[in-house]
């Protein structure tokens, strides 16, 4: 891909290559919680554990789309995303941020709630651009399902890529969130407010309704089991109050 072109053209390039899988059976879905694990840990965001996987009991609900993103037929990143809605209101933020989800739910919202974005490091070195094929994924999903916000809980320190680059605005400050060390701040952004310009800025966020319909017409999977090695119980999940 040639490094002189526009940053914008880069980016719509690698469509070519890239593949969306929604994760379901139990090798694909362990892929990406190997995956995770080493971002995570490389980031010291996590404690270590002897399974070198990084799961928890919100990969398993019934409104969670676990995606694993392949470039040329190698895994290189992975974002998972909670679809909460009034008829569906379950979901890491929903837990962690009541004060501000719930009533937006309540009010008859519906929010797409990305989380664990994690990119393959030496491909993140190769592909600098791969963060946004992979926010790619969740800003499909958030016009597919017609949400009225994209969430974002994220570090301090990746604040300034999503309000810059998405218009996303931020809602509160950093408040501790289940398995993770650092604490995470809940940021938003207005879907049909932002989508024309983000797609106009970035072409690559354009998607036809044949490609979500393909990814998303199904349910995600059924609620599976996992190991208690790496799983974490619910009322662990849950920050009452926070």
């Amino acid at each position: 891909m040639r490094d002189d072109q526009p940053f914008s053209q880069r980016l719509t390039g690698y469509l070519q290559n890239v593949d969306y899988r929604v994760a379901v059976d139990e090798s694909e879905r362990e892929a990406l919680y190997r995956l995770r694990y080493s971002s995570y840990r490389r980031e010291g965001t996590i404690s270590s554990n002897s399974g070198k996987r990084f799961t928890d009991d919100y990969d398993q609900m019934n409104n969670c789309w676990l995606f694993g993103i392949y470039l040329d037929e190698e895994l290189v990143s992975s974002i998972r995303f909670h679809v909460i809605s009034p008829d569906n209101p379950k979901g890491p933020a929903y837990d962690v941020f009541p004060d501000i989800v719930r009533p937006m739910i309540e009010a008859g919202m519906s929010v797409v709630d990305p989380t664990r974005l994690v990119v393959e490091r030496s491909m993140s070195e190769q592909h600098p651009v791969l963060p946004y094929v992979t926010i790619r994924a969740a800003f499909m999903a958030a016009e597919y399902f017609e949400a009225e916000y994209m969430l974002a809980t994220v570090r301090r320190e990746h604040q300034a890529f999503y309000m810059r680059y998405f218009g996303f605005e931020k809602l509160c400050d950093p408040r501790p969130y289940p398995t993770l060390l650092k604490p995470i701040s809940l940021l938003a952004a207005n879907m049909p407010r932002q989508r024309d310009t983000v797609v106009d800025r970035f072409p690559i966020f354009h998607s036809s309704y044949t490609e979500r319909r393909m990814l998303f017409d199904a349910a995600p999977y059924p609620e599976l089991e996992i190991g208690p090695e790496t799983t974490v119980p619910m009322d662990r999940l849950r920050v009452v109050g926070a």
